[in-house]
């Protein structure tokens, strides 16, 4: 057992210390890019502003013959393009690192904080088992910041795809002040679950409830008879459970992929479902679910302006108050300061937000 007064202490001598506190720097979206495609990586500075985070991604959708060209490319970008990563960037920089018993990922590591830990912001970790899996970055990452003399810790990211990973989500949270949040990541998930869907996220028309059949005059139920069914959310369990174990570690979930790129009214549905029940980004897959990202994960002029009158109405935050024949107590004014802190902190980074937000003022 580790003790709690040793937790907050550098893993190697000359490593930088560990953040008591994650930064909740806005990361609406998460864009993935494969580094080894010039006519992606060609596209990356005309990004950096216009998305939250950028992601260099390393893995699964990187061929075996293409992995160390995507490191180097990773790389060239990094060092290339101005404002992409680090505490003054406008855009983040991430990378998906290759799976922990993978022959690339050691690789990955040894070379990519040495040559850009001081712009790497987040390594995204897959397939995490367990609290294990991250004790075993966190280790790596201290000694290799030690060594590059970096003085900014790296964040860790965990991906939720196996079903050992959902059932030890706490543990893994908890593992490492690193610990930055979680992502799920639905096709992986399915497959280790033993789901009986071939969708990369989002729903499926057979998980369903149906509307109770008609009954006769006879008092016999009609089972042919046309009823309302309604699609369910395959996603909701997991995604609740883990905006739960985030929530207590002080850490931030996400949605990850929805692999649907042409429905983009399903994928911003799901957007929405998964920022209602509190998550604070998702991922992108093409530049057209940016656009949907920033909307949803941003709250609407609607909310902000209700908030600000709760939040104007309570006062000291005690008693209760009747808005438009609604009653607010202590309750309503902590889920509206929720809001109202995130319109803040999306403001400060987002001027086209920051103008939105100003202009409810003068309503």
């Amino acid at each position: 057992m580790r003790s709690a007064k040793d937790f907050f202490r550098p893993l190697a001598v000359g490593a930088p210390m560990p953040p008591t506190e994650i930064p909740a720097r806005p990361s609406r979206a998460i864009h993935f890019f494969d580094p080894s495609n010039e006519k992606m990586a060609a596209k990356i500075p005309q990004m950096v502003g216009t998305v939250d985070a950028l992601l260099g991604n390393l893995e699964d959708a990187v061929k075996a013959d293409n992995k160390v060209s995507a490191r180097e490319g990773l790389i060239r970008i990094a060092r290339d393009t101005p404002g992409l990563g680090g505490d003054s960037g406008p855009t983040q920089l991430w990378t998906r690192i290759n799976a922990l018993d993978s022959p690339w990922v050691l690789d990955d590591l040894t070379t990519l904080v040495p040559e850009i830990g001081e712009r790497l912001d987040v390594i995204m970790v897959p397939k995490v088992q367990g609290a294990e899996d991250i004790h075993y970055v966190d280790r790596i990452l201290a000694q290799l910041e030690a060594k590059a003399g970096l003085t900014r810790p790296i964040l860790v990211h965990a991906i939720l795809e196996t079903a050992r990973g959902v059932v030890n989500v706490e543990e893994i949270c908890g593992a490492s002040p690193r610990m930055q949040g979680l992502s799920l990541g639905p096709a992986d998930l399915a497959a280790d679950r033993r789901m009986k869907t071939t969708r990369v996220g989002g729903g499926h028309p057979g998980y369903l409830v149906r509307e109770d059949p008609p009954t006769g005059e006879d008092g016999v139920a009609d089972i042919g008879a046309a009823r309302t069914s309604y699609q369910q959310d395959l996603w909701h369990y997991t995604i609740a459970r883990m905006v739960d174990a985030c929530a207590m570690h002080g850490i931030f979930p996400y949605y990850g992929p929805f692999g649907d790129i042409a429905d983009t009214v399903a994928c911003e549905d799901q957007f929405r479902n998964a920022f209602l029940l509190g998550c604070v980004g998702a991922w992108s897959l093409h530049p057209k679910q940016i656009e949907i990202a920033n909307r949803v994960f941003s709250p609407s002029v609607e909310d902000i302006r209700h908030a600000r009158r709760v939040v104007a109405a309570m006062g000291d935050g005690t008693g209760a108050v009747m808005l438009d024949g609604k009653m607010e107590d202590d309750a309503s004014l902590k889920q509206c300061l929720v809001l109202v802190a995130l319109a803040e902190q999306l403001a400060a980074a987002d001027p086209v937000l920051k103008a939105t937000y100003d202009a409810i003022e003068a309503d």
